[in-house]
């Protein structure tokens, strides 16, 4: 059935949609969400989207009719000390739009989704980029988290998209950037975007790397991004891998490194 607008909601006409690598994992049956609990079959799967909002519900303004939009995917419940700090997409109540239970995703020719998770998209970002709005808040988030200063040297781990959107925002930032990974579609994808250097695992040179971003799902390398950082730089955690990734806190308090994780692309 085709979704109403409840208080506080719009519908929107879905235009465009990614696919996630936790759309794969949900798709699989390998996503920790189903494991814990909290995601359970049937779901409708899509949380990177844009589109028209073509209906409004009590408590919101008409003035959404017509507007270009795409969302945040975390729905904090709004009420707990953590929404009430700002930080709703670590809510532990929250709704994940198509990825947690009760929160339909963007897979669909509309989605239903509350109008405070609304982002208005200028015209100058088309349909497509609206869409890759929200991966690119995380890639974004992973790149500040970093502290890159112009002309640091920063590697990125793992080429997929979110690695080469944060490769892109560290460029944009001034740092020469990295990539290592093992697809040698994925690695020569990458060397047609220009960077400074893309390498197979086995081929990395050896190099002082100011900043290393984990954007892969590959379980070994957390630790190997702690090995490659220089001592008092960061390392930052983007990527989840499907089983548990170890990390030796004596390598990250010997070498004095800040580690980061990231979360949802809400304030990005």
């Amino acid at each position: 059935m085709p979704p109403i607008a409840a208080p506080g909601d719009v519908v929107v006409d879905v235009q465009r949609a990614g696919v996630c690598g936790t759309d794969i994992e949900l798709f699989s049956g390998e996503m920790q969400y189903l494991v814990d609990g909290v995601t359970t079959f049937p779901i409708r799967i899509g949380h990177e989207w844009m589109g028209t909002v073509v209906a409004v519900g009590d408590g919101v303004e008409r003035r959404w009719i017509g507007r270009r939009v795409t969302g945040d995917t975390m729905l904090g419940c709004g009420v707990c000390h953590r929404c009430r700090r700002g930080q709703q997409w670590v809510c532990e109540f929250r709704g994940e739009l198509g990825v947690r239970d009760g929160q339909p995703g963007a897979l669909a020719e509309q989605v239903s989704v509350p109008v405070s998770s609304l982002r208005e998209l200028p015209d100058t970002v088309d349909d497509v980029l609206g869409a890759l709005v929200e991966p690119g808040g995380n890639a974004l988030r992973a790149v500040q988290a970093a502290a890159l200063q112009r002309g640091d040297r920063a590697l990125v781990l793992g080429p997929g998209t979110i690695g080469l959107l944060v490769a892109m925002f560290a460029r944009a930032a001034g740092a020469e950037v990295h990539l290592m990974g093992r697809s040698e579609r994925s690695l020569s994808f990458a060397r047609s975007l220009g960077f400074d250097g893309v390498w197979a695992e086995d081929e990395l040179p050896e190099m002082a790397w100011d900043a290393v971003i984990d954007s892969s799902n590959a379980a070994q390398l957390p630790a190997r991004a702690l090995d490659l950082v220089e001592p008092g730089k960061r390392v930052v955690y983007v990527g989840l891998a499907g089983s548990p990734s170890l990390l030796d806190t004596r390598t990250l308090a010997l070498k004095d490194v800040t580690a980061v994780g990231i979360l949802s692309a809400s304030p990005g």
